[in-house]
């Protein structure tokens, strides 16, 4: 209870909080004691993006609802930056970049200074060129200064009845399309109607991965592959998946990969 005590005891020292909150495990834990201990004072922004799926813009919503919650939720317009619709190797570099901007701008718009965000000790075995962004722009990583691991943040949040405790991971579907090739809105919508297909037979960790627009690479949890190629759910995909207008459905025999671990093999690649 110690790092507990002491990040609420940190958090406590703000006068008002802004908390870019994307319904997440980790920004829904820290949202959760900044408002039991700022009240109003407290502030969730929200970036809406084509990469972010509807059904998380609509559980943040109904999660500051339920808690009576200071939000507002803004039109990120990723396709303003033209490093991102190329898709280059730092796209979330300037991705982050821009968000975040955005967010500190709102919140000075609300008489807020301090912004945080939910990064946490685990994230940094992964690839993250977005948080030298959050980094550059002055945005506070609580979770991570006072060494919070993710399994830390779900035990908890169950503590505290934080619905999120038991969440799964979840990633930009801009992170779906490999390095060079052009991001558009059109592409992502097919991604997230993808993504509900699978989450729709049950699947709960999962990732459809597109390669010239045309070829999807389905990734789940190793235990999850005989399902997912078992008749009925192979049959269900398949003819979903072309009717969004893939042309080759595949499944990686490997199982699902986190960013880090696909960058690690693009990397070994390269060697």
């Amino acid at each position: 209870m110690e790092k507990y005590e002491g990040l609420r005891n940190y958090l406590n020292r703000f006068d008002s909080i802004a908390v870019a909150f994307s319904a997440g495990v980790d920004s829904t834990f820290l949202l959760k004691i900044c408002h039991e201990l700022l009240g109003d004072k407290c502030l969730a922004i929200t970036a809406k993006s084509p990469g972010v799926p509807g059904v998380e813009i609509k559980e943040a919503e109904d999660y500051c609802k339920a808690e009576g919650i200071r939000h507002i939720i803004f039109d990120s317009e990723e396709y303003k930056i033209p490093e991102y619709v190329q898709n280059v190797d730092e796209r979330c570099y300037y991705c982050k970049k821009y968000i975040f901007g955005r967010i500190k701008e709102i919140a000075a718009d609300n008489g807020i200074d301090t912004v945080i965000e939910g990064t946490n000790k685990d994230d940094m075995q992964d690839y993250r060129p977005g948080f030298r962004a959050v980094q550059e722009l002055g945005i506070l990583s609580p979770l991570l200064a006072y060494g919070f691991t993710k399994n830390e943040i779900r035990n908890y949040s169950k503590m505290l009845n934080v619905p999120t405790f038991d969440k799964n991971s979840f990633s930009c579907l801009a992170t779906r399309v490999p390095t060079g090739e052009k991001i558009t809105p059109e592409l992502l919508g097919r991604i997230e109607k993808a993504e509900e297909v699978l989450r729709s037979l049950g699947l709960k960790q999962y990732r459809v991965r597109v390669h010239g627009g045309v070829l999807v690479r389905i990734e789940v949890l190793p235990a999850d592959i005989e399902f997912t190629v078992r008749e009925v759910s192979r049959r269900v995909i398949n003819e979903k998946f072309k009717d969004l207008g893939f042309k080759y459905v595949t499944v990686d025999l490997n199982g699902y990969k986190t960013v880090g671990e696909e960058t690690e093999e693009e990397e070994k690649k390269v060697q």
